[in-house]
């Protein structure tokens, strides 16, 4: 088995709409909130998990889904410089599969960011 680390890493440039092709992958009761472009392809936050799909290859044909359910989540954090000329943020995650980072772009605001893992995560 692959170091999770190594595979599950990920750069979010910034907001986007919620595709309309998601659709078809949530279940029952499951909602986009959320969605975040990444370099080939797209992060959608649901009420359930992140889902991230990723297009592979030259052509981009080929599409891997990940599905991050939040229960799976032990443990986060969030890291930026605080300064102005900061361009860019990290997020962490610890799971039951390992690491996953998360790095968000200039475009991406961390805040908004740690709230959605904070409400999907914590909520009663």
């Amino acid at each position: 088995m692959a170091e999770t680390q190594d595979i599950l890493e990920w750069t979010l440039i910034a907001e986007c709409p919620i595709p309309q092709d998601v659709t078809p992958l949530l279940v029952p009761g499951e909602v986009p909130v959320a969605a975040y472009k990444t370099l080939r392809d797209s992060a959608i936050f649901t009420n359930k998990r992140l889902i991230v799909r990723d297009a592979q290859g030259i052509t981009g044909r080929k599409v891997e889904i990940y599905s991050l359910p939040y229960s799976s989540i032990n443990m986060w954090s969030t890291e930026n410089a605080g300064r102005l000329l900061d361009t860019s943020a990290e997020v962490e995650m610890w799971t039951r599969a390992g690491q996953i980072k998360v790095k968000l772009q200039r475009g991406v605001d961390i805040r908004k960011f740690d709230m959605l893992i904070a409400n999907a995560l914590l909520r009663d």
